[in-house]
């Protein structure tokens, strides 16, 4: 079994581009065979063939690997750190022209999160987010931007009521904010990083990652942040040997460039 798994890792990244090495074993083992047992198929050899002609079966795949679990707002306490402390530090030093990125984005709840909450700040035609994930489903899924009331629960209720409006049991996200977010495929583990950002996000992703692969992105973020910058991560996550990388910590999901 376990050299069936080895070949499948190498199947999967010839077909998707994503390495199965860089996350964690056995939670994703796990996972994908769960997936494969759901579609009635037996062996990872069967599945993989299944996979290459089976359109459905291989974005069924990509979106089931991609763990997508995203709201507005998410910890919404970390927010108005971002609110009250970063987005006025960030304009003091850079200026009203800030290059964020939203990295591994899911639905966009987070990119759109951002264009909401720095819209206190500057005017929308002043904000731009680049937002990235490497499953093509959820960029389509966000570009569309209709959420459930679960999503969208932790919004302040002055910007839901401003840019969501009731589309049956959902809830649709305006155009004026969709505008502000320009969404591309991106593989963390593969792809070149945008330059020079502002802000980096990237919050509850790594925590499936192995720690090699986790070091590797955090110090690849580091890089491409500009001097005085910052990254925002998850509540589920922490960077270990943050000085070593070359971050300091403002707070406990805040880590600053100097």
């Amino acid at each position: 079994m376990a050299y069936d798994y080895e070949y499948f890792k190498k199947a999967v990244l010839d077909l998707t581009k994503i390495d199965l090495s860089a996350y964690k074993e056995k939670q994703m083992k796990r996972r994908i065979d769960t997936l494969i047992s759901k579609n009635k198929i037996t062996g990872y050899d069967n599945y993989v063939a299944a996979l290459k002609k089976d359109t459905r079966l291989f974005d069924e795949f990509v979106n089931y690997l991609t763990i997508n679990v995203s709201e507005f707002y998410r910890n919404p306490e970390q927010w108005q750190i971002m609110d009250k402390e970063i987005f006025p530090e960030l304009i003091k030093k850079f200026g009203k022209n800030l290059k964020i990125w939203s990295a591994a984005c899911s639905t966009g709840d987070e990119p759109y999160s951002l264009v909401m909450a720095l819209s206190r700040h500057l005017p929308l035609e002043q904000i731009k987010i680049h937002a990235t994930d490497i499953d093509k489903q959820v960029i389509a899924k966000a570009k569309t931007g209709l959420y459930a009331e679960k999503s969208i629960a932790s919004v302040p209720d002055d910007l839901k009521k401003k840019y969501f409006t009731k589309i049956g049991p959902s809830y649709q996200i305006s155009n004026d904010i969709k505008a502000r977010v320009e969404f591309k495929e991106h593989n963390l583990l593969k792809d070149t990083y945008p330059t020079d950002c502002h802000l980096i996000v990237c919050r509850n992703v790594l925590i499936y990652f192995t720690e090699e692969a986790k070091e590797e992105v955090f110090r690849k973020f580091q890089k491409n942040i500009k001097p005085g910058g910052f990254l925002f991560i998850g509540s589920t996550e922490q960077i270990i040997n943050y000085k070593e990388i070359g971050f300091v910590r403002k707070n406990s999901f805040f880590y600053g460039k100097e």
